[in-house]
């Protein structure tokens, strides 16, 4: 049953002959280049911020305990 619908679809996608493709904007080359410029601006835009986790010494929290969610992690040897 299922090699019968699959021998008509075949036969019909075999008499419908060449299929016109839809147009592009441009030629694909020029497609394909504009996408990888762009994706080469965003990871330069990624990069740039490489630096923000070592523009500054890291300091300690200080446990707070007027905070709404308290860090319970530390088992309270941070007072």
């Amino acid at each position: 049953m299922l090699s019968q619908q699959i021998a008509t679809f075949v036969a019909a996608v075999g008499e419908s002959g060449h299929e016109e493709l839809a147009p592009l904007i441009a030629p694909p080359f020029v497609i394909g280049g504009a996408m990888f410029a762009i994706l080469v601006v965003l990871l330069l835009i990624t990069l740039s911020y490489s630096n923000l986790g070592r523009r500054h010494v890291a300091v300690d929290e200080h446990s707070d305990p007027h905070r709404q969610h308290p860090n319970k992690h530390d088992h309270s040897q941070g007072h």
